[in-house]
């Protein structure tokens, strides 16, 4: 399946390695993710050398081309939530992870489109079992919305 990833580039780099976990570990299930640039560590550099409109363009592209969107958004970012707002739009099952006791916004949290899902997680080792129940439930032809 392809998967597009979100996570905060501009808005700051504090979750890069939870970033990496998530990537790897949809990569190790066989999923294609085209914005698995987004986990390296050197993504700012990366992203410098491209036009804003580029960026956008091929952001834009790999969301429509993709057939759901996760997202971790313990850190603000107005890019992530333009890319979610595209996705939900555009009937895209969206997964938004955030890590307790993070300040998401009240926009991804109270939320009521039918195709998101937003769940917390404590420790890292959990967002693979709530990656895994969002397949699941993606198989199961089950409503998506649920908290």
């Amino acid at each position: 399946m392809k998967v597009y990833f979100a996570g905060s580039i501009v808005g700051g780099r504090e979750n890069a390695q939870i970033y990496a976990q998530i990537v790897e570990y949809l990569l190790a299930k066989g999923h294609e993710v085209p914005s698995a640039h987004v986990a390296r560590p050197d993504v700012l550099d990366w992203e410098k050398k491209n036009p804003p409109s580029l960026i956008y363009e091929r952001d834009i592209a790999w969301v429509r081309e993709s057939e759901v969107m996760i997202a971790e958004v313990s850190t603000p970012s107005m890019g992530v939530g333009y890319e979610i707002a595209t996705a939900l739009q555009w009937g895209k099952p969206v997964l938004c992870l955030y890590r307790q006791g993070s300040t998401v916004s009240k926009m991804i949290l109270g939320n009521t489109e039918p195709n998101i899902r937003v769940k917390s997680y404590g420790a890292p080792e959990e967002l693979l079992s709530l990656i895994d129940g969002f397949f699941s439930g993606l198989s199961d032809q089950s409503p998506v919305n649920s908290r």
